[in-house]
């Protein structure tokens, strides 16, 4: 089977041609760097994106920004983003503190991205 993909890793934006065969990526052309090909064979076999969001921090007007520490599953995102809205954190919130563990089984920790007194 023949994708075409378009990479994101950088601002090149470059087509791809992929090719899958037995759940494996046989082929890509297409890309101006490694990366492009590193990006192809992830993104047809097991997608995976970072997640990011704003979490209500209690008696605070400002919410905390907050990530996965690594991609998770493309197919978690949405689980991932519910978790999340029900979530109200108590300050002090710091930067690099594990908001929620082990988002939706995935073994990938939300992290803050900012600190809130």
């Amino acid at each position: 089977m023949e994708r075409q993909i378009t990479c994101i890793n950088c601002p090149v934006g470059c087509r791809l041609q992929v090719t899958v065969e037995d759940g494996q990526v046989t082929k890509v052309e297409g890309q101006s760097c490694k990366r492009g090909e590193i990006y192809a064979r992830q993104e047809c076999i097991a997608p995976a994106r970072m997640v990011t969001a704003a979490v209500p921090v209690a008696d605070r007007k400002t919410p905390v920004s907050v990530k996965t520490r690594t991609p998770i599953p493309k197919e978690q995102i949405f689980p991932c983003m519910q978790q999340l809205a029900q979530l109200t954190l108590h300050a002090p919130v710091h930067m690099g503190d594990v908001v929620l563990s082990d988002v939706c089984g995935t073994g990938v920790d939300v992290i803050a991205t900012k600190t809130v007194e």
